[in-house]
C-alpha cells in the first residue's frame, strides 16, 4: 500500500524529483476518494503528459492531513471489498502504465532538451559563420578601399608629376620661342643692314660708271663706229666671196653631165634608204612587240612574255609544269550552271585536242558572280593561255579602237598554245545599231 503515499520508485527515477512524488501522492488519493480506483488513471496521465505546470520544488516537502484521512478510508474500503486483490493488480498494471508514460514524458523531454542544445550549436555556428563572413566582407572592403585609395594616391602622383611635365615643356618651349625670335629679329636686323649697305654700294656704282660713261662717251661711240664699219667690210668681203666660190662651183658642177648624174643616183639611193630603214625599223618593232610584249588593251594575261619572265621567272617555271586543273575548282555554282558550265569546259578541252573551230562564248551577270574566275579556270583546263581586256578601254579611244583591236587580235594569233580573250564589259562597245540611231 506503499503507492497510496506517493512512495513508489520506479526505474529511472531517483531522489532528485521530490516533486513528482507528491504529484503522484495527491493523484492516487484523489482516485480512491473517488471510488473504484477508474478515474485515478486520468487523472495521472494528465499529470505525466505535463498539461498542467510543474509544481516546485518546495510542494514535495509539504504534508496534507485530508489527502491522508482520505487515502486511510480508501484502504479500509478497499480491504473490506471482496474484489481488493483484483483492484490492487489492476491499480499496480495502472501505476506501471503511468510509470511507463512518465518515463516516455522524460525522454521527450530529454530529446526535446538535447534538439534545444543543438538548435543552440548551430544557432552559435551560424551565428560565427555570420560574424566570419561579415568578418571576411569588412576585410574585403577593407582591401578595397585600401585599394582605391592607393589608386587614387598614384593617380594624384601621375596627375602631379603630368602637370609639372607640362609647366617644364610649356617653359623650355617659351624659352625657346624668346631665342628663336631674338635670332629672327637679329637676322632680320642683319639683312637689313646688308641691304642697305648693298643699295648704297649699288648706287655708287651706279653714279661712278654714269659719270664714267659721261666722261668718256666721245671715245666709247667712235669705237663703235669703227667696230661697225669693220664688220660691215668683213661681212660684205665674205659674201663676195663665198658668192664666187659657189657660182664657180656651180658653173663647173652644170657644165660636168657626169657629175650631174651621179649626184641624182647618190640623193634617189640615200631617200631610199632612210625610207626603207623607217619601215624596217617600224615592222621589226610591230614584230618585237607583239612577241615579247603585249598591246594596250590587254590588262592581264597568262601569256609568258620576256620581261614578266625576267621579272618572275620561279612563278613562271612552276606555272609551265602545272597539270591542268578542273575548270570548276573554287567556283559555287547552281547545278544546272553548273552542269552547263562542265559542258562547256570539256568540249572546249576536246576541241583544243582536236585542232577544231572554237566557238565564241558570251556570259551575262551582275559583277562578282565568277565570269572572269571561269574564264581563267577554263583556259587552264584547256591548256591555252588566257587574255582580259576591257570594253570600257575601247569606248573612250574612238577610231583608234579598232586599230588597237587589230592589233589585239593580231597578237593573239602568235601565241602557239592557243589563247582565250575574254572581254569583261563588253557591253560598253558592243551595242545594237538600233540604240544607237536612236540616241542619235
Amino acid at each position: 500500500m506503499s503507492w497510496l503515499f506517493g512512495l513508489r520508485k520506479g526505474p529511472g527515477e531517483g531522489e532528485g524529483a521530490p516533486h513528482q512524488q507528491s504529484g503522484n501522492f495527491e493523484q492516487g488519493a484523489g482516485d480512491h476518494h473517488a471510488g473504484a480506483g477508474a478515474g485515478g488513471g486520468d487523472g495521472s496521465r494528465s499529470g505525466a503528459k505535463g498539461d498542467t505546470p510543474l509544481p516546485s520544488k518546495m510542494d514535495a516537502y509539504r504534508f496534507d492531513s485530508a489527502a491522508l484521512e482520505r487515502a486511510a478510508k480508501a484502504a479500509r474500503e478497499l480491504e473490506s471489498s471482496k474484489n481488493a486483490k483484483e483492484a490492487l493488480e489492476l491499480t499496480k498494471a495502472h501505476e506501471t502504465t503511468l510509470q511507463l508514460e512518465h518515463q516516455k514524458g522524460i525522454k521527450q523531454y530529454e530529446a526535446h532538451t538535447e534538439e534545444v542544445r543543438l538548435e543552440q550549436i548551430r544557432a552559435s555556428h551560424e551565428e560565427k559563420r555570420k560574424t566570419l563572413s561579415e568578418e571576411t566582407k569588412q576585410a574585403q572592403q577593407r582591401a578595397q578601399y585600401q585599394d582605391q585609395l592607393s589608386r587614387k594616391r598614384y593617380e594624384d602622383q601621375l596627375a602631379q608629376q603630368q602637370r609639372i611635365n607640362e609647366d617644364n615643356l610649356r617653359k623650355q618651349e617659351e624659352s625657346v620661342r624668346k631665342q628663336e625670335d631674338m635670332k629672327r629679329a637679329t637676322i632680320e636686323h642683319e639683312l637689313e643692314l646688308r641691304e642697305k649697305h648693298d643699295v648704297k654700294r649699288v648706287e655708287a656704282e651706279a653714279r661712278a660708271k654714269a659719270k664714267a660713261e659721261r666722261e668718256n662717251r666721245d671715245l666709247i661711240l667712235e669705237k663703235i663706229r669703227v667696230q661697225s664699219a669693220e664688220n660691215r667690210t668683213t661681212t660684205l668681203e665674205s659674201i663676195k666671196t663665198a658668192g664666187s666660190i659657189l657660182g664657180a662651183g656651180l658653173t663647173a658642177f652644170i657644165n660636168d653631165w657626169d657629175k650631174v648624174t651621179a649626184a641624182a643616183g647618190g640623193l634617189t639611193l640615200l631617200a631610199l634608204g632612210v625610207y626603207s630603214a623607217k619601215m624596217g625599223t617600224g615592222v621589226g618593232a610591230r614584230y618585237v612587240e607583239s612577241r615579247l610584249g603585249k598591246p594596250a588593251l590587254v590588262r592581264e594575261t597568262s601569256r609568258l612574255t620576256f620581261f614578266e619572265t625576267l621579272r618572275h621567272p620561279v612563278k613562271n617555271i612552276k606555272r609551265l609544269f602545272s597539270k591542268p586543273a578542273d575548270a570548276l575548282s573554287g567556283v559555287v555554282l547552281k547545278p544546272d550552271l553548273e552542269s552547263r558550265l562542265r559542258d562547256i569546259a570539256i568540249t572546249t578541252r576536246h576541241t583544243k585536242k582536236n585542232n577544231g573551230f572554237y566557238r565564241n562564248l558570251m556570259m551575262y551577270g551582275p559583277p562578282g558572280t565568277g565570269k572572269t574566275l571561269f574564264a581563267k579556270k577554263l583556259a587552264y583546263h584547256s591548256g591555252m593561255d588566257f587574255a582580259i581586256m576591257t570594253g570600257g578601254d575601247v569606248a573612250p579611244m574612238g577610231r583608234a579602237g579598232v586599230t588597237a583591236m587589230h592589233k589585239t587580235f593580231d597578237w593573239a594569233n602568235t601565241s602557239g598554245k592557243g589563247l582565250l580573250l575574254f572581254v569583261d564589259e563588253a557591253d560598253a562597245f558592243l551595242r545594237k545599231r538600233s540604240s544607237v540611231r536612236q540616241r542619235h
